[in-house]
């Protein structure tokens, strides 16, 4: 066994894009359903419509909580897809209800699940093209997935849980963290 202080062995360093995203998005995923699975039974107990959390908003300029959970997952179907080279899986964005967006997440979760991690392995070099809104960027694999894809994934999963934490909904830490 390693101690505290030695310094770890290039294998036990060694991370593959395959742990580093498919598996990350669905813990975190599955902590979002959870959390939402918190919210509804808070709106339920205490007599709030469902629509006023699923409507809430940090800020004006900011989306509100349907919106950040759809982007959330959005953004795991995304990067899995491109890093793998398929299809990005489409959405219409149509979820109202706590019932619908932890649909909308399961289907997500079922998504990055089908993708073997084959299809994911040895991506650190390839080339990822997106568009963002009129700007098209070209990003390396593992540039794409550490300094845009992930970082956007949990800033959007991080606004869905402070909304709800806001909003009164008991949570905390490890709600978010989950069992990584």
């Amino acid at each position: 066994m390693r101690g505290l202080s030695s310094r770890p062995t290039e294998s036990e360093m060694n991370i593959t894009m395959y742990q580093a995203s498919a598996p990350r998005f669905v813990n975190m995923l599955n902590n979002l359903s959870g959390i939402l699975d918190k919210a509804a039974a808070h709106a339920e107990a205490k007599k709030i419509d469902p629509q006023v959390l699923i409507g809430c908003r940090l800020y004006p300029d900011m989306f509100p909580l349907g919106r950040q959970v759809q982007v959330a997952c959005d953004n795991a179907k995304g990067a899995v897809a491109r890093l793998a080279g398929i299809e990005v899986p489409r959405h219409e964005d149509t979820e109202t209800t706590f019932v619908e967006l932890k649909a909308r997440i399961a289907k997500t979760v079922e998504f990055v699940n089908g993708v073997e991690p084959a299809q994911i392995e040895g991506t650190e070099d390839k080339d990822i093209h997106l568009k963002l809104g009129k700007m098209e960027v070209t990003w390396k694999g593992m540039q794409y997935l550490l300094g845009f894809a992930l970082p956007n994934f949990y800033f959007h999963v991080m606004a869905a849980y402070a909304i709800l934490r806001h909003n009164g909904i008991e949570l905390g830490k490890r709600d978010y963290i989950g069992n990584p």
